[in-house]
């Protein structure tokens, strides 16, 4: 194409130099209404039929990159009206700015095969939004955009200096996700420390956003001993909900009781789709800021949301918006702590990790630390005659505080202090050349601390203690020692006792031990069939029915049964680091156990349905890929696919139902993979057309021409085709008479039966 000083376009072929083919001339009138621009990351086309010249809409996802991934959720099986209920309200948010016309690029054709199930992914980014894409089949789609910043108060210039100490930017980035389908309500957790809780409504609403404030400490001077156990309430009184969030400095200038975000205090409006209902926040304690959060869980039916970390545990009633339970990790234990503590100072040092968008996305070397679990730290020994000595406190603590003492375990009565010399050394642990991990494969920088942290927790019907009798709600959890504890729950029967009646939570005893921090947990029925949590189906908390009531809530119990016929026990099947094991309910028996590996550590484990059947699949940073039945544990997958060398993979690694697995390959490429034979054999059913497939025409019938003149046919040469095609023109037979081709065309007008296209054979 050419284009010269008088405006007029040319069109030539390069076999036939004679003349253009096609001119445009410079009075004809032209309109283009669209440009089409390929940048470095993005596609876009741009209207120019209107004057501020928007683009238009892409349907293809161009824009996973926006900001960092910091965290990704992948749901295979999802009940079918979760997909066009994302669309229809994500549909009304994304439409402004963009141009009302259709996309106008078109071409290829999608495939979706034999697969017919729903698939949704949710990516959290480092400026605090959660996308929601449709990702079944080989489809990606944006369906939704959340931008959980909104909840909070925008910085003014000269505050913020609490963030500043916790993290140098990005301070709504997301780190967890915890979302039941079923219900549709959504909890996520930031780098603040903050826990937000959304519900879905199909209508607009405008609320109070409530704000509870939890102080989560580790008395790191206190020893839990038996007899210290004995004053410890169970649970925390309920603290009130508080709106917004108070300045509280001491009179020395020592923060405390301060969040480190402030919630809008004043009614918000919020669009239809995700609601916020629930906000969360850890505040500092004497001067030091709050621990990011390591774990999180969420159950619909029970109506609360728990979360853990460093300094310990907390559960939260979300229907009657109060604190159950903020305890820290070694008083979860009560008299059965399997291991002796350490001293340590009151005043530690600041934790001053970067922001997620900071974590490297460029690849480093991992040739030692692959080796290492990011949170082992050899565990003290239990044995009766061997007292264990831990590392002297910091050298600013008073003298008080920095004579070594000595722990020895008991099983009757538990540790108790030692009477030992003074000078005895003490045997340091480094955990140089590691970084810690949270529950959902973030990764951030390495707390040096032998501190304990809340790494899995897991809501569901079971057995709290050893040989009960019937089943309850319990919440286990798993800590960064191997240890598996029981949380009872005693939930108000009903639904208005619910609404106004205390939850009671409570330690039950049980301790269970594994080797490296527990990363899952999962319930099987003596069949080896997955147990679901029970959940609440969905209803729209802003709509009301015909007697203007809210509507009531219904909850879906998945538990098996206790009766004799079922042998009354079902199977807690838990995954640690470092090995797996299956425990029998009530007894407590472990049933099988199974050493996944001992060069490497699992970085991510999650039980999954393949084929009609429950598997254990799990992630190592050595880049093997496992699977183990359940409940035997029998190994039936190893493969070395993807060896961590990137931190981006570890934090964005997450299985799925169907055999699949999801994670980032690069900051802006969402990299999707199957262990599943029969996802591999429908694969290429499910690949799709770059180009529009058409059918092809019947052959022409030769006649007596081939006959009489003896000539056959050839294919003719593509490029006077392609010629032919150029001009608007269909070729419908070609026929070589001698040395000559004859083409017979149909054009727009007609076909042309008398005068037939010559061309003598070259």
């Amino acid at each position: 194409m050419c284009s010269h000083s008088d405006g007029s376009l040319t069109m030539w072929n390069l076999k036939n130099t004679a003349k253009p083919f096609q001119i445009t001339f410079p009075h004809e009138f032209q309109e283009p209404y669209a440009v089409v621009v390929l940048l470095e990351k993005d596609f876009i086309v741009v209207d120019l039929t209107q004057s501020h010249f928007p683009i238009f809409e892409n349907p293809y996802p161009m824009d996973i990159h926006d900001s960092p991934v910091t965290c990704t959720a992948y749901f295979a099986d999802c009940p079918p009206e979760l997909i066009p209920a994302l669309y229809a309200v994500g549909s009304k948010h994304k439409k402004q700015g963009y141009s009302n016309k259709e996309w106008p690029v078109s071409g290829g054709t999608w495939t979706l095969g034999t697969q017919t199930y729903p698939e949704i992914i949710i990516t959290g980014h480092a400026d605090g939004s959660i996308k929601f894409w449709d990702g079944s089949a080989i489809t990606l789609e944006m369906l939704y955009k959340l931008k959980t910043s909104k909840v909070f108060e925008k910085q003014k210039v000269g505050e913020g200096k609490q963030v500043a100490e916790i993290v140098e930017e990005d301070p709504y980035a997301i780190q967890m996700i915890s979302w039941c389908p079923e219900s549709r309500i959504l909890c996520v957790t930031g780098i603040s420390a903050h826990v937000i809780l959304y519900r879905f409504s199909k209508h607009e609403a405008t609320t109070q956003i409530v704000s509870l404030e939890v102080r989560l400490q580790n008395d790191v001077e206190d020893i839990i001993t038996p007899e210290a156990t004995e004053n410890i309430s169970p649970y925390t009184e309920p603290s009130q909900p508080i709106t917004g969030s108070p300045s509280n400095v001491s009179p020395e200038g020592i923060k405390d009781s301060i969040p480190c975000l402030k919630v809008k205090s004043r009614p918000v409006r919020m669009p239809q789709g995700y609601q916020a209902e629930l906000v969360i926040q850890l505040v500092w304690v004497d001067g030091e800021p709050p621990q990011q959060i390591a774990s999180l869980a969420v159950n619909s039916a029970y109506g609360l949301v728990a979360f853990g970390n460093s300094n310990g545990l907390a559960v939260v009633d979300f229907i009657q918006k109060t604190v159950l339970l903020s305890m820290g990790t070694i008083d979860l234990y009560g008299s059965s702590d399997p291991y002796p503590r350490q001293l340590r100072s009151p005043r530690r040092s600041k934790q001053l990790p970067a922001g997620l968008s900071e974590l490297s996305d460029s690849p480093v070397s991992l040739e030692l630390e692959r080796c290492k679990s990011p949170t082992s730290v050899p565990p003290p020994t239990t044995s009766h005659n061997d007292p264990r000595t831990f590392p002297d406190t910091p050298a600013n603590v008073k003298a008080s505080h920095c004579s070594p003492v000595f722990y020895l375990l008991d099983n009757v009565k538990g540790p108790r202090k030692l009477s030992l010399p003074t000078d005895l050394k003490t045997d340091l642990e480094s955990r140089d050349n590691s970084f810690s991990r949270s529950r959902s494969s973030s990764v951030s920088s390495i707390d040096k601390e032998s501190k304990e942290t809340i790494t899995a927790l897991y809501f569901m019907d079971s057995y709290g203690r050893k040989n009960d009798g019937t089943l309850s709600p319990c919440l286990w959890v798993g800590t960064s020692l191997g240890v598996v504890l029981v949380i009872s729950l005693n939930l108000p029967s009903g639904e208005e006792q619910r609404q106004s009646e205390p939850v009671m939570v409570a330690p039950s005893g049980t301790v269970l031990m594994l080797k490296g921090a527990v990363l899952t947990f999962s319930s099987v029925d003596c069949a080896g069939g997955l147990i679901h949590p029970p959940y609440e189906v969905w209803r729209d908390p802003n709509s009301m029915d015909d007697n203007e009531k809210p509507c009531k809530r219904k909850l879906v119990t998945c538990s098996p049964s206790s009766s004799q016929d079922m042998g009354d026990y079902h199977f807690a099947v838990i995954c640690s680091e470092k090995q797996a094991k299956v425990y029998s309910l009530p007894s407590q028996n472990c049933l099988y156990a199974h050493s996944i590996t001992e060069s490497s550590f699992v970085l991510r484990a999650d039980v999954v349905t393949v084929c009609n059947s429950v598997c254990l699949a799990c992630f190592c940073a050595n880049g093997h890929i496992m699977t183990l039945s359940l409940p035997s544990l029998r190994p039936m997958l190893d493969v070395n696919y993807l060896p961590l060398t990137d931190m981006r993979i570890a934090r964005t690694f997450c299985f799925t139902n169907g055999g699949q697995a999801l994670f980032l390959s690069s900051p802006t490429e969402v990299q999707r993979i199957t262990f599943s034979q029969e996802m591999c054999e429908n694969l290429q059913d499910m690949l799709g057309e770059l180009f529009t497939p058409v059918e092809t025409p019947e052959a022409q019938n030769r006649g007596f021409l081939k006959g009489f003149f003896g000539g056959s046919g050839q294919t003719f040469d593509r490029e006077e085709l392609s010629d032919a095609k150029m001009q608007g023109q269909e070729v419908v037979s070609v026929v070589m008479l001698g040395d000559t081709w004859l083409l017979k065309y149909t054009v727009a007008v007609g076909e042309m039966d008398l005068s037939c296209v010559t061309r003598k054979k070259e």
